[in-house]
């Protein structure tokens, strides 16, 4: 239904992207994020042709800032002969069609843009429908700008209003149509999910969730732990689908890891809401490893980016291991002091050369052993539930019934179900 819009804004090639400041918002957080838009640009295929920034005390219903500066933003637009403007802030669906009509060129807000990407990024079914109804759900409010016969009328037909329904309202009708068979579609390949990561939590190998901003080394480090070939690029968003690696540590130590998708700041709600079946293998995870990027000048920011999010999964409280990569880049010592003033315990390694990468497999190692126990137990004829749990929820090596009835059983099982058997704990 949006395949007309979207292939025109496809074909665009040269941006003017404006960003909103607020007065406690330094100079120096509005440029970066202006880099980072022009960033994801570029991964569309769009060149920056020019950027303003808007100083703003309140917002204006009308076009978010003042008419002034909205005029003064068109006459640069075309002065500067751009074909698509691009804000940084969130515009409301009536903010963007009275600057369409301002520019008569397409204007977007940097949800739409992480949207278009993704939507590039996905290659499994999961993903595609995910951003599908992400798409779907943002554009519902929009529609008046995806069409240009709003005006034509239709004849009735059974389940409509009659001949006097506008062509919007059916096609309001059909996106929420849409929007409902996907919701349904995605239940089913969560509830799929949900099996098989219940089958991987009655292993007795502890789980971690590799965790972090976009495009700072997450996929290559779960290559590097693994010896897999996830997909690893240089670029926003490589990979939207969770993988999962046994990883084996020394001490033959092993470890599930996942590679999630990785965060943004101002990520969209909705693509939160419906990446949270992929993003919530951090929230099942026994611990986090978060990956930050230690010559990144706004790593504190990119730090609360990934709370953020975890904060919305009721994950941020795990225990984690802080990764700061990309060590064996030339950066700022000022950064490193940076980063150890955040996380003294902070581990340095570089993926690329290797750099404190052993340190790192000790560390995941000490980790995975603190989240599973080896348990000798003897449990009473009276205590099946406890049996029938360590051979749901763990790995058992070995069973032997006494005399009496009593179960003797070795195997290994989470710590957060360790103090259940401590009254039959053997020596």
């Amino acid at each position: 239904m949006f395949d007309t819009e979207i292939t025109e804004r496809k074909i665009v090639q040269r941006a003017m992207i404006v960003g909103v400041q607020s007065p406690e918002e330094r100079d120096t957080v509005i440029s970066e994020h202006l880099d980072e838009l022009a960033e994801l640009l570029n991964n569309l295929g769009i060149e920056t042709t020019g950027r303003q920034v808007v100083r703003l005390r309140t917002v204006h219903p009308q076009y978010h800032v003042g008419s002034g500066k909205a005029e003064e933003i068109a006459g640069l637009f075309h002065e500067w002969g751009c074909d698509v403007l691009v804000f940084d802030t969130d515009l409301s669906p009536s903010q963007q069609r009275n600057w369409e009509r301002l520019v008569k060129a397409a204007v977007i807000d940097r949800r739409e843009v992480i949207l278009d990407i993704f939507a590039e990024r996905a290659t499994t079914k999961e993903a595609i429908l995910q951003v599908e109804l992400a798409r779907l759900e943002y554009s519902l409010p929009r529609l008046t700008r995806a069409w240009t016969h709003l005006s034509r009328q239709r004849g009735g037909a059974k389940g409509t209003r009659g001949e006097g329904e506008k062509q919007i309202e059916a096609d309001r009708r059909m996106v929420q149509h849409r929007i409902t068979a996907l919701k349904s579609e995605l239940e089913q390949i969560r509830r799929q999910r949900s099996t098989m990561r219940k089958n991987r939590q009655r292993s007795d190998v502890a789980k971690a969730a590799i965790v972090g901003y976009t495009n700072v080394g997450k996929s290559s480090l779960l290559n590097a732990l693994s010896g897999s070939d996830v997909l690893a690029e240089d670029k926003l968003f490589a990979t939207l689908d969770p993988s999962t690696r046994r990883v084996v540590l020394p001490g033959n130590t092993e470890l599930i890891m996942t590679d999630t998708v990785g965060f943004v700041r101002k990520l969209p709600h909705m693509l939160v809401e419906a990446f949270k079946s992929t993003l919530e293998e951090a929230a099942y995870a026994d611990f986090l490893v978060v990956v930050l990027d230690v010559s990144s000048e706004f790593l504190e920011e990119h730090w609360e980016t990934t709370i953020s999010v975890l904060n919305e999964l009721d994950a941020a409280d795990k225990e984690m291991i802080v990764v700061f990569n990309k060590s064996d880049l030339e950066h700022d010592q000022v950064l490193e002091a940076r980063a150890r003033g955040l996380f003294p315990r902070g581990l340095f390694v570089s993926v690329k050369s290797g750099q404190g990468m052993d340190q790192l497999k000790s560390e995941l190692a000490s980790m995975a052993r603190r989240h599973c126990r080896t348990l000798k137990v003897l449990l009473p004829p009276g205590r099946s539930d406890l049996a029938a749990l360590a051979y749901a929820r763990g790995r058992v090596y070995e069973s032997e019934y006494d005399e009496e009835g009593n179960l003797r059983l070795i195997f290994s099982i989470g710590t957060n179900l360790e103090e259940r058997y401590n009254s039959y704990i053997l020596n």
